[in-house]
């Protein structure tokens, strides 16, 4: 997705932007740009094309001050007009990733104040703030600014007033510095900076960065002074992405903001050409067959829920590898949705071209790979923007997942007449503020990686959950047994007393997903059957559940209930149980024994 290359050195930096800008390419993008300081002003150079024209235009171009963007359209169509970098009264030129949450009242602001907008994005609204506030100082210009956002962000500014200077900014999407031999460079992806820079550095959430030919200032987002821990780029070679992360699995759980972020970019509306459906499939949908296998699977089953509730079609969620082994009822009204990160699981493959077989043509593919065979053999399509995910257990592939089920949830119930305007909002609204968030449900990692030492030492584990967080429970003794290999198995929570109970010593922890839902008061009493037996708890719960720790019971608590989308938050806090158990246990994290990352035989 969006991808940011800036930098301030002594030599012309024009073919190091975009070069780094080519190396972001595998994100996606529909259009990209370039401004450089030159003879005291600002040349812009923008298109909807590949980087590959850029930097055609750019062949005569030499700077040694510049910034440059791909972009993937979230506010404004993909047009040249909305493309980055915006600019600001000839003055400033900024580049953003991420989605501002605010952006309406500062442009209302801004409007007010005589600012006017040739974009439809919410990233002109910061290159005018930015502008507004800056006297003499864009540094601290970009620090106002920043206190004045509420989302998510990274962003890259100009100044023609101080050649020389690149100012960045994060909160909630990644920045990473570099150091070359004659200068200093920011990107979204240090592998934008391969070549370029000898040692890399990670910016942390809310910090504010300025850079320039000899030096490199940072400030955290208590605006104190901080420094950042320089890291040789040849020392990672091929992992220089891990930054500061143990993991691949570690990395790619903190990158779900992102990735959340990034999947819903261009979003503004809810429709089925969200689907590629041009041609009313969606519309005509009695039923809904969701194929998947593994983590796929559990996404599917939570859209199960969504689907029924919000749309009122009934679904029904096969493990794909069950499928064909049984002789099912097909029905051509039927929309038949395979789910896969890779887009080449040969059991889903299957099961979709034997659904195809039987008559049963209107299919969805949900996918992470853009050229895979499950996306050119479906006639609609979803592609998540999870980016690429390396390690086995699957982190933000399943969390956007999520995501695009959710989308086509609120599609089917749009298109019946089921989800009024006023809905729609917020839910699209909600949707915005999932980064933030998860970023919330992240921060419980130290309280995590207590219980994980108690985990250690256990060689069983059950989970409960009940409606549509048992799945996500699922997910959660899944990931514990890919990557712990402690034998873990998830249950509906009122299915306790009817066998699962009579597994349950202080020898067998107990983890419990329970939100402030409907089913709180039900689940709190299924709760207390594990108590009495003396069982040990572990309870991830949100704001107003009075659940508390207390002898026998842990209890996690993330800050609020997020009602529908409650599921992709609280399976943030599972998996990094399972990962911090894992690290714990000295186990392979990336790479758990006899697994794969893309299962391709059945």
């Amino acid at each position: 997705m969006c991808g940011i290359v800036g930098a301030a050195a002594r030599h012309n930096i024009v073919p190091t932007l975009l070069e780094g800008l080519q190396r972001l390419e595998y994100r996606g993008y529909d259009s990209c740009g370039l401004a450089a300081l030159k003879d005291g002003g600002i040349i812009r150079l923008r298109t909807t094309q590949r980087v590959a024209d850029l930097r055609r235009q750019a062949q005569n171009l030499d700077a040694l001050t510049g910034i440059c963007h791909t972009r993937w359209a979230t506010h404004g169509a993909p047009a040249t007009h909305n493309a980055h970098p915006m600019i600001s009264r000839s003055q400033v030129a900024l580049v953003h990733n991420g989605i501002i949450e605010n952006h309406d009242e500062l442009r209302a602001e801004l409007l007010a104040a005589g600012y006017t907008f040739d974009s439809q994005t919410d990233t002109e609204v910061i290159a005018h703030l930015v502008h507004s506030l800056y006297a003499g100082d864009l540094f601290a210009a970009v620090r106002l600014a920043a206190s004045r956002l509420r989302g998510a962000y990274a962003i890259a500014v100009l100044h023609t007033a101080e050649p020389g200077v690149v100012v960045g900014a994060r909160a909630g999407s990644p920045l990473v510095l570099g150091q070359g031999h004659d200068g200093f460079y920011i990107a979204s992806d240090g592998l934008a900076l391969a070549g370029a820079a000898q040692r890399v550095a990670y910016l942390e959430e809310g910090d504010v960065v300025r850079i320039s030919p000899d030096a490199v200032q940072v400030v955290d987002a208590r605006q104190r002074a901080a420094q950042r821990d320089w890291h040789a780029v040849e020392a990672y070679s091929g992992a220089a992405e891990l930054g500061p992360y143990r993991h691949y699995m570690q990395k790619e759980i903190f990158e779900q903001p992102r990735a959340v972020a990034d999947t819903l970019e261009g979003i503004a509306t809810i429709g089925p050409e969200l689907f590629g459906d041009k041609s009313g499939q969606l519309a005509g949908t009695r039923r809904v067959l969701i194929l998947a296998c593994g983590t796929s699977h559990y996404a599917g089953s939570v859209a199960r829920h969504w689907i029924e509730t919000l749309a009122r079609i009934p679904v029904d969620v096969e493990v794909a590898s069950e499928y064909r082994t049984r002789d099912s009822v097909p029905d051509s009204d039927t929309l038949v949705i395979g789910v896969s990160q890779s887009g080449e699981t040969a059991d889903t493959l299957s099961a979709l071209r034997h659904a195809r077989s039987l008559g049963m043509t209107r299919q969805l593919a949900i996918c992470n790979v853009a050229g895979s065979a499950m996306m050119r053999e479906s006639a609609l399509r979803f592609l998540t923007h999870a980016g690429v995910e390396i390690g086995v257990a699957s982190t933000k592939a399943f969390t956007t997942q999520l995501v695009a089920l959710f989308l086509l949830a609120l599609t089917l119930a749009k298109q019946r007449g089921r989800l009024a305007e006023h809905a729609e909002s917020e839910h699209l609204q909600a949707l915005r503020h999932l980064p933030v968030a998860l970023q919330a449900a992240l921060a419980t990692e130290p309280q995590i990686i207590a219980w994980a030492e108690a985990f250690t030492r256990k060689n069983n584990a059950l989970f409960l959950g009940r409606g549509m967080h048992f799945p996500i429970a699922q997910e959660g003794a899944l990931k514990l047994k890919e990557i712990s290999y402690i034998h873990a198995e998830a249950y509906p929570a009122g299915e306790l007393k009817h066998g699962p109970l009579a597994l349950v010593t202080d020898e067998m922890p107990v983890v419990a997903v329970a939100p402030n839902d409907a089913l709180l008061d039900k689940l709190k009493s299924n709760l207390q059957e594990v108590r009495a037996r003396g069982g040990e708890l572990y309870v991830f719960t949100d704001a107003g559940t009075r659940i508390e720790s207390s002898p026998g019971v842990h209890a996690i608590r993330l800050p609020e209930h997020y009602a529908l989308l409650s599921p992709i938050v609280h399976v943030i806090p599972l998996q990094l149980l399972a990962y911090h158990t894992a690290v714990a246990r000295g186990t392979d994290v990336d790479k758990p024994r006899n697994l794969a990352k893309s299962v391709t035989v059945e």
